[in-house]
């Protein structure tokens, strides 16, 4: 017997089927993404989702799916439980799924590359769960307004030569976006957009051969010594010298405080005006220029890259954030006005161990972001 198109038999079995419960968990956004584009050419949003699993007697509760879609309904991300499995941290040990213990707490790190025209006003998210009895809970919900804040335009920060965008934007298990800072009540990523630029040669090498890595000097390393620029007119508001550096690739001790001080070594941060503040670290003692309190414009040399601070190796650490301090701050996205890009470089062909690395054809980008692990280079 049919009823409007359905029959008795089959209207009675679906109703019967098992509706999924509300999921009893607390998510959020804490920092609303912007969009910016990348060295591959798209536009991306990073953020990350905030998941707290509220009851002690929920048991653990295993993330199985994401969706994320726009004011218009279309999904433009999804994560089965594989994808989610790599998007949380803390990560789950090798083999096993995720799951959220009763009482805490685990971040999702969500990057979406956007269709190519699309620009999402609003976002808003589906998640499943499944807790140690296997019942089925969701989310439907989260909504999150896309910032309109507009990516910085910045020249070069550094001069010449090819570089290794290291640990760099959509790699959310970086020790940049994967670090967050809780400080004095606030939890923020300040590093959320930071990148080591590692100097390399025309083989992709980070230094000279040598028969033992682990007594290189600082002589053999190509980017050592290389003139650190302003990316934009401003203010110099902290700055550091004299700070000892590190043998390269020795082990480093744990930072005596999550701050400029306790992590940065040698460094200089500036005002870029609108609230966004550039920082740079690790630089070569006795090469900083320019002190708290002094104009910059783009281009100016303000010291050499160096291996001063939390660093295990000569490089330059960069980044844009929305407050001169480190903790308390959070990382935004920015681009340089011209980044040429030869392809991705792994950090074992790095240090000379695999297949050799050959750069790809360049691609001569404009306003873009390099992403994690490209080798790009800064043209005149």
């Amino acid at each position: 017997m049919s009823l409007m198109g359905f029959t008795v038999a089959a209207f009675a079995a679906d109703s019967a089927a098992p509706v999924p419960l509300p999921a009893p968990v607390e998510a959020r956004v804490p920092f609303a993404p912007s969009p910016f584009a990348g060295s591959d050419g798209a536009t991306h949003l990073a953020y990350e989702m905030q998941i707290t699993n509220v009851y002690g007697d929920t048991g653990t509760l295993r993330p199985r799916t994401l969706d994320v879609l726009d004011d218009q309904d279309r999904v433009l991300l999804h994560l089965d439980d594989a994808g989610v499995d790599a998007a949380v941290r803390s990560a789950p040990d090798e083999g096993k799924p995720a799951g959220i213990v009763a009482g805490k707490r685990s971040t999702v790190f969500v990057w979406i590359t956007l269709p190519a025209g699309a620009t999402p006003h609003t976002l808003h998210h589906r998640l499943a769960f499944t807790d140690e009895k296997g019942q089925v809970s969701r989310v439907d919900g989260v909504p999150v307004e896309v910032s309109d804040r507009a990516a910085l335009h910045l020249g070069a920060p550094l001069k010449g030569g090819l570089w290794l965008a290291h640990e760099g934007p959509g790699n959310a298990h970086s020790h940049h976006w994967g670090s967050l800072v809780a400080v004095n009540g606030t939890l923020t990523i300040p590093q959320r957009f930071a990148i080591d630029f590692v100097g390399i040669d025309k083989r992709g090498l980070a230094f000279k051969s040598v028969k033992d890595i682990h007594a290189t000097t600082y002589a053999d390393w190509f980017g050592y010594g290389a003139e650190v620029l302003a990316v934009a007119n401003g203010t110099v508001v902290a700055a550091r010298d004299g700070e000892e550096e590190h043998k390269p690739l020795e082990a480093q001790s744990e930072p005596t405080s999550l701050s400029l001080d306790g992590l940065f070594g040698n460094y200089v941060v500036i005002d870029l005006g609108g609230g966004n503040f550039a920082g740079y670290a690790h630089l070569k003692r006795g090469s900083v220029t320019v002190k708290a309190g002094d104009a910059v414009v783009r281009g100016q040399v303000i010291g050499a890259l160096g291996q001063s601070g939390n660093s295990a190796a000569p490089h330059l650490h960069f980044q844009v954030a929305n407050a001169a301090t480190f903790e308390g701050s959070e990382g935004v996205p920015y681009v340089f006005d011209k980044v040429d890009s030869y392809g991705p470089e792994s950090e074992g062909q790095l240090f000379g161990m695999g297949d050799r690395w050959k750069s790809a054809t360049v691609q001569h980008g404009s306003a873009q972001l390099p992403l994690s692990d490209t080798v790009v280079g800064f043209p005149r």
